[in-house]
């Protein structure tokens, strides 16, 4: 993950070094789509793919698309650079590459996340994210002063850098990651993958290119191309979103966003992306633009400056971002995230009022506020929301959640960007030209500068180069050499554009704060779990406890009992008739703690008095209705088939009551047994545990090895299978979401070795060693014969064993165990045996 994000931004910081090596300048308007693609294409390749390849996660091994992502970023690491060619050919092959690389860079992104949560228990997942978390967006930070250090040295370096470690990740993960997962074989979503593809690719395309200048305009956005990219995408999108709700495989499972932790945790950090995407390059042009010139650095020293310079930054992210993993796995995660965004949002703040040509320790302890509470929300965010998946929906999950956050970067960019341009658009022209002018350039050629693209003078800027020597161009030599010395020098430009710039970056800071302040409200509704509400102590009934033993309670909300119904509840006559009372009516949902409605499950009424009230049964999307109720307070006792009992005390009056249910249990489990080989196993016992170790479910396998565990308890089970001569098998699964959990249990044979050993006599020898020794000539077990001669060697790994005897002179027999079944090799010491044996 570390390698996967520096590399999305090493190139950035690289880019002037790059395009002096292959002899292009990406200022000139021929070659600005060339600049686009070298920083945006790995972002967009990223962002389409990474869904989809956590798809290919779950159905084929997590592990196994995790190492085909290492061996794809090694190799185009290495085709990186090997380029040979110069010119349009050369910018061409690398964003080739650079695609290519995306593609590996989408296997890993895709499927860490999920690997990582696959291995850690809820109470560790925290940590072991917020420390993958600290490697994806720290990456990104480190990626610009390794830039800024490696580019000047030999561009090439910059992409040679990653081949070590990509090959030794590569050469690493496929002798030591083991695939934890359960895989769950589907049909390929290729329509979905197609739309989809088709669509983001658009829509991403169009904001590239928004960007650019168009006609007489400062941007792109009335472009056809980019009008059509913009709403063609959109509509393919629609397309996209119709397919998934038809296919029984869907690329994108949007019965997730039923889980309100993964719809708001995603909306959460979509937000935070926005906000943080386009700081980056803000920061990087503020920098190399303004005020390291201002304060002694060569335009082409800027680039590594800035990224040293924003280290507080990336300090402050690995501060926070492992603490409060931690921290989220003791506390839940909605507080910190909430609260990192509102201290990055503070930060943004911050960052507004200060000026332009600021006191660095100032802009310093500003970027560590920032990079604090992004840490703070980044590890507890993802933990929420990778918490809050069932098991087979988690590297399709990791997908989507990345898929937002790379699409959030791309969109942000171009955003930051059109903010900062629009506000450049104002003023700059102006101060462009009477600044030139005040130092001889002429009248014309003033004002041709000052009404080109002001995103000319941002892509000056931001790849380090002198801006005023670039657009005067041959003008320049045209000058009295003091004048082109000033125009050229560190402080005329800078100081042209401070104010400009300054409202620029005012647009583009409370865009972040406002979409900061946005996702710390959607943090504070991302919960994992639903919360247990007790109901009021005075009312609290045998059904009530029967609920509370059951492990989850759900809070009630009452219709109408205040006011009027308080009034009706005191005209009843001292003799306490109710005949006057206006009958009510009671209704509400069940669900399971996923979302999913009950239907048909039972809702009885009861009376203070234990009497049944009413009846009903809950219709297809879980909603019940018990009407002709006097009031009063009744017990509801909610009773269906799989799921456990669940009761609460409501109080019914002539205005009705509403009150909705979590129904614990429903949870479902189907899966197979099978041998190693491939072969199923019947009647084979499947017991299912919770996270207390009790027995909550059993069942034993049909003829074809399949089970089906029902009436599980939400959330966290461990479903074994035990199988004679076998090794356990036993794994992890996240029950009670819409669709039962499907596992598939390999268990490996575990092979028995027995016999007897006997004497020259030929009677049982006792206190003789058996011992066996594996192909490689390891001794893997031994055993002693009893009284009888017999020796028994069990839980033997599958493979070809030599068998030894000694305790006159040693026997030596061959056994085969590859089947995994059990095997007698009795051993004869009389001389002639041994003579066999030796031959």
């Amino acid at each position: 993950m570390l390698m996967a994000t520096i590399n999305s931004s090493i190139v950035l910081i690289a880019l002037p070094d790059i395009f002096r090596g292959i002899h292009i300048n990406p200022l000139e308007s021929g070659n600005t789509s060339y600049l686009l693609w070298m920083m945006m294409g790995f972002l967009v390749v990223t962002a389409v793919l990474v869904v989809g390849f956590g798809r290919l996660g779950d159905m084929y091994g997590r592990v196994r698309m995790y190492n085909l992502g290492f061996a794809i970023f090694a190799l185009s690491s290495v085709l990186l650079a090997l380029t040979w060619m110069d010119g349009g050919a050369a910018a061409v092959w690398m964003i080739a590459w650079r695609i290519v690389q995306g593609i590996g860079g989408a296997f890993l992104m895709a499927n860490s996340s999920a690997i990582l949560t696959d291995a850690f228990p809820v109470r560790q997942r925290g940590m072991a994210l917020g420390i993958n978390g600290v490697a994806a967006i720290a990456g990104s930070f480190l990626g610009l002063v390794i830039g800024g250090l490696l580019g000047p040295v030999d561009w090439r370096l910059v992409f040679l850098v990653s081949v070590p470690f990509g090959v030794f990740g590569t050469v690493w993960a496929y002798l030591k990651l083991h695939d934890t997962s359960e895989r769950h074989r589907a049909k390929m979503d290729w329509w979905g993958n197609l739309t989809f593809a088709v669509g983001l690719i658009a829509v991403l395309v169009g904001i590239t290119y928004g960007i650019q200048p168009y006609g007489g305009h400062t941007m792109g956005w009335t472009s056809p191309f980019v009008l059509s990219c913009l709403i063609g995408g959109a509509v393919v999108l629609v397309i996209f979103v119709a397919i998934e709700l038809k296919v029984p495989n869907p690329l994108f499972n949007l019965g997730l966003f039923r889980i309100g932790a993964f719809t708001f945790g995603n909306l959460a950090n979509l937000l935070a992306s926005l906000g943080r995407g386009g700081l980056q390059f803000i920061l990087i042009i503020w920098l190399q633009g303004i005020w390291l010139p201002q304060h002694g650095y060569s335009f082409e020293q800027t680039p590594l400056w800035a990224g040293i310079y924003m280290l507080p930054m990336t300090v402050g992210f690995l501060i926070s971002a492992p603490t409060s993993g931690v921290l989220s796995d003791r506390m839940g995660g909605r507080v910190l995230a909430m609260t990192g965004m509102l201290i990055t949002a503070a930060s943004f703040v911050l960052l507004e009022v200060l000026p332009v040509n600021f006191d660095y320790w100032a802009f310093a302890a500003i970027l560590l506020l920032n990079g604090l509470g992004m840490g703070m929300f980044a590890s507890p965010n993802r933990a929420e929301v990778m918490n809050s998946l069932p098991a087979n929906a988690r590297g399709a999950g990791a997908g989507m959640t990345a898929t937002f956050q790379n699409s959030a970067m791309v969109l942000s960019i171009g955003l930051f960007f059109s903010l900062m341009i629009a506000g450049l658009a104002d003023h700059l022209p102006s101060a462009m030209a009477q600044g030139l002018t005040a130092h001889g350039v002429p009248v014309a050629n003033a004002n041709a500068v000052a009404q080109l693209p002001p995103v000319a003078v941002l892509f000056a800027a931001f790849l380090g180069y002198n801006p005023i020597e670039q657009l005067l161009g041959p003008v320049l030599h045209q000058l009295r050499p003091d004048q082109a010395s000033f125009l050229t020098g560190r402080s005329f430009f800078p100081n042209l554009i401070s104010e400009p710039f300054s409202n620029g970056l005012t647009a583009a800071f409370w865009f972040a704060i406002i979409v900061c302040l946005v996702a710390a409200l959607a943090s504070w509704f991302a919960r994992a779990h639903v919360p247990a509400t007790a109901a009021p102590a005075s009312r609290e009934t045998v059904g009530a406890e029967l609920a509370a033993e059951a492990g989850e309670l759900v809070g009630t909300e009452t219709v109408a009992t205040t006011g009027t119904a308080n009034s009706m509840e005191n005209s009843t006559d001292p003799h306490g008739a109710s005949h006057q009372r206006q009958p009510g009516a009671v209704s509400g949902r069940l669900r399971t703690p996923g979302g999913s409605p009950v239907p048909g499950a039972v809702v009885t009424v009861t009376g203070e008095e234990g009497l049944q009230a009413g009846r009903a049964r809950a219709d297809e999307s879980g909603t019940y209705r018990i009407e002709e109720l006097a009031p009063g307070t009744y017990t509801l006792i909610v009773t269906a088939p799989g799921f456990q009992p669940a009761a609460a005390s409501v109080t019914v009056t002539a205005f009705g009551a509403v009150h909705d249910f979590v129904v614990p249990g429903g949870g479902v489990v189907a899966g197979t047994v099978r041998r190693t080989g491939g072969l199923p196993l019947a009647g084979t016992v499947v017991l299912a545990t919770d996270a207390e170790g009790r027995l909550v479910g059993q069942a034993t396998t049909a003829g074809d090895g399949t089970f089906l565990l029902s009436g599980l308890p939400a959330g966290e089970v461990v479903v074994t299978a035990n199988v004679e001569n076998h090794h356990p098998r036993a794994i992890t699964v996240l029950t009670g979401g819409a669709e039962p959990a499907v596992v598939e249990l390999l268990v490996e044979a575990a092979g028995v070795l027995h016999g007897t050993v006997t004497g020259p006599d030929e009677a049982p020898l006792a206190n003789a060693t058996v011992t066996l020794a594996d192909g490689g000539g390891r001794t893997v077990a031994t055993a002693v014969t009893g009284a009888d001669g017999r020796y028994e060697l069990r839980d033997l790994e599958p493979g070809e064993y030599t068998v030894v005897t000694s305790l006159y002179e040693p026997a030596v027999r061959q056994v085969d165990l590859s089947s995994g079944e059990s095997a007698t090799v009795d051993m004869d010491l009389a001389p002639g045996a041994r003579a066999d044996a030796a031959s």
